[in-house]
């Protein structure tokens, strides 16, 4: 396991380049969408070592195959969410905030979530606060800065997370946040869900894209079934009152 909440594509290469080198049954991979990590990526390929892509992908590269969210359907369903939620008010924005431009899934789930917003509910523009990397004290800062700048900001599609640090900027700007929309429904933000601060969370079974991706890590290595396997996670919609029993410590 190489996790870290920060990788420099430097690091990452490292370490892509040391498993190069001594072999691998197999690589499941979280990686940005940078031309040096998709040259590793088929370096890995060529010495028959199957890399597969998790939560975001690297399209066009030699990856055995990406696993996890539908991520434009994610987008998609958040404006439809955040539409209906805000209604047919006046012309009003929503905070958009990224992790990082650099992450592909991220980007689907934008570039779907502003598709349906255009064609849907007009009405809403989109103002971005991203590249805080997921991080509290640099997002909260992004956030400050776009609601001082934007007095029409009353809802929030966070697709990169640090969501207590959201919260914070507005409760600093004494502003309400009628409609927050947020992935993944895990620790940091259960309670925030629970006590409505989180209006709902997009949500998928990281339990099966686990078992997904180890499925096609074992079909190359000739074990296994040959039907096709399904790749992509559906999105679930958690609410306060949806919540499954093992997502509760």
């Amino acid at each position: 396991y190489h996790m870290s909440e920060l990788l420099p594509v430097a690091e990452l290469l490292a370490v892509l380049t040391k498993i190069e080198a001594r072999g691998s049954h197999g690589v499941f991979l979280k990686a940005p969408n940078d031309p040096q990590v998709v040259d590793a990526v088929a370096r890995l390929a060529h010495k028959g070592i199957p890399v597969i892509t998790l939560v975001t992908d690297l399209p066009g590269s030699a990856r055995r195959a990406y696993v996890g969210m539908d991520n434009r359907a994610a987008g998609q369903t958040a404006a439809y969410l955040l539409g209906q939620w805000l209604g047919r008010t006046p012309p009003c924005s929503v905070l958009v905030s990224l992790s990082s431009t650099r992450f592909r899934g991220e980007e689907e789930r934008e570039a779907a979530f502003t598709e349906a917003l255009r064609q849907y509910f007009p009405s809403i523009t989109q103002v971005d606060a991203s590249e805080g990397l997921g991080l509290h004290a640099a997002t909260a800062a992004l956030v400050r800065k776009s609601l001082q700048e934007h007095p029409g900001i009353h809802a929030v599609y966070s697709i990169g997370g640090a969501n207590a640090a959201i919260l914070e900027a507005f409760a600093q700007a004494n502003r309400v946040c009628k409609c927050f929309i947020g992935h993944d429904l895990d620790g940091d933000n259960l309670p925030l869900l629970q006590s409505g601060q989180l209006h709902a969370l997009l949500h998928h079974d990281i339990q099966h894209d686990m078992r997904m991706a180890c499925l096609q890590v074992m079909r190359v290595h000739g074990v296994g079934s040959a039907a096709a396997l399904p790749t992509l996670s559906g999105v679930q919609v958690m609410t306060p009152f949806n919540i499954p029993q093992s997502a509760i410590p």
